[in-house]
């Protein structure tokens, strides 16, 4: 799939698992990425997220996600250095497909850990996060 093509509604097979750019670390229990993303829009592209997981920013950040085939870049996260983040994904399906885009001047990284074991969850449960940063837009 292209950078910025739209992937079938239908086949959502054929977007990737992979919630980083660069794997870290993996063992039996976790899964460590990383995600760049260029200033003023670097983009990594649609993907989804089968296992609960942390996601870490150490450094501030501006980034907006989109959902597949929704039109508006409707989530923002606005992280300060420390911002922390967990998502229960549980165990029923993967969280929808997304991509993110870098809504700041700066190239940032932020790292994502996959917890590998099942989920404890059965359904996906509301973001989770820290005082060092905000997700704006959730209807949860």
């Amino acid at each position: 799939m292209q950078s910025g093509e739209e992937p079938s509604m239908t086949d959502e097979s054929a977007i990737p698992s992979a919630p980083g750019d660069r794997l870290l670390f993996e063992n039996d229990r976790v899964r460590v990425w990383a995600m760049t993303l260029a200033g003023n829009g670097g983009m990594f592209d649609y993907h989804q997220h089968f296992h609960d997981h942390v996601v870490i920013w150490p450094d501030a950040g501006h980034a907006q996600a989109q959902q597949l085939g929704d039109p508006d870049w409707g989530l923002t996260q606005e992280a300060e250095p420390g911002f922390v983040l967990y998502k229960t994904v549980g165990t029923t399906a993967p969280i929808p497909p997304h991509r993110i885009r870098n809504a700041g001047p700066n190239t940032v990284t932020h790292y994502i850990v996959e917890l590998l074991e099942p989920s404890p969850s059965e359904g996906e449960k509301p973001w989770e996060w820290n005082e060092h940063g905000r997700i704006l837009g959730l209807s949860e």
